[in-house]
């Protein structure tokens, strides 16, 4: 199977845009360091600074689902409770 791309937006309320912001960066070091992450990069919509969006890459998707209940992942849903107005996440697989 090919590698897995996983596309995150992440949408913070105009008042929470620091904290979400603080708490997504805190994800990128433990999460480039798991099995099976290839990629891992964080961007901030230039012209809408509340809207982030998570580039990733993954070897497997079982892998990247470990990713999704790994313990870095569940203190940043904590920490962002309320904070977040949208996430929209995007599965995709290379097709050229």
């Amino acid at each position: 199977m090919s590698k897995l791309t996983i596309v995150a937006h992440i949408i913070a309320k105009p008042d929470h845009i620091e904290l979400v912001q603080a708490e997504l960066i805190k994800l990128v070091a433990p999460t480039r360091a798991e099995a099976g992450c290839l990629q891992y990069d964080l961007h901030q919509d230039n012209d809408d600074p509340s809207h982030f969006m998570f580039y990733e890459n993954w070897t497997s998707r079982a892998l990247w689902q470990q990713h999704m209940g790994a313990a870095h992942i569940r203190a940043y849903s904590q920490a962002v409770a309320g904070a977040v107005d949208n996430f929209i996440l995007h599965e995709m697989t290379h097709s050229a």
